[in-house]
């Protein structure tokens, strides 16, 4: 049996690679597409797109967000996934079905498109909705709870996460009340 020799990349994917590696420092796993490993700078909270913008407009500032389809993706701190669970025990959400999860240690998420970069007007591409800045440490802008770094200038996670599961419920109730349509 011949070996398999990886397809090779497209110069965007390099130039991605690099702005990422090289402009922020972050980790990257090879594609394509160019992914962003979870659980070393940053996790992730995904959720409906829909119930993610309604959490942006009543939590204002987070960190970086992303796009994907109709999928939203939060940043936060490295740590938070582990932690989602139990918060979302203690806020009193644990067994409802919320349709949010947290993206931590093996995980991976598509690289948004920066903005102003080509591609990022494709349909269903990862794009940045709160790019990172280059040159600037992100981790100060993550939301968090104390014991995983938070700071004051940060957003707290469990009022992120206690958003982020109104929204993602009300959004479920809103679908389940929609008259089903017969064709």
């Amino acid at each position: 049996m011949a070996p398999t020799v990886p397809l090779p990349r497209s110069p965007s994917e390099d130039g991605l690679t690099r702005w990422y590696e090289h402009g922020l420092g972050w980790a990257t796993a090879p594609g394509p597409p160019v992914l962003l490993p979870t659980g070393l700078r940053f996790d992730v909270l995904e959720l409906p797109a829909a119930a993610g913008h309604a959490v942006l407009r009543r939590v204002g500032g987070t960190g970086p967000v992303a796009l994907m389809g109709r999928r939203m993706r939060l940043l936060v701190a490295a740590g938070s996934a582990e932690e989602l669970p139990g918060l979302l025990d203690w806020l009193e959400w644990g067994g409802i079905a919320l349709d949010l999860a947290g993206l931590g240690p093996g995980g991976r998420i598509t690289a948004p498109v920066p903005p102003g970069w080509c591609g990022s007007d494709r349909p269903g591409a990862a794009v940045w909705l709160r790019p990172p800045v280059p040159g600037r440490e992100v981790e100060s802008s993550l939301p968090a709870l104390p014991a995983l770094g938070g700071r004051g200038d940060a957003p707290g996670l469990v009022r992120l996460v206690e958003a982020a599961a109104t929204e993602c419920h009300r959004l479920r109730l809103t679908r389940s009340r929609q008259p089903l349509a017969f064709s």
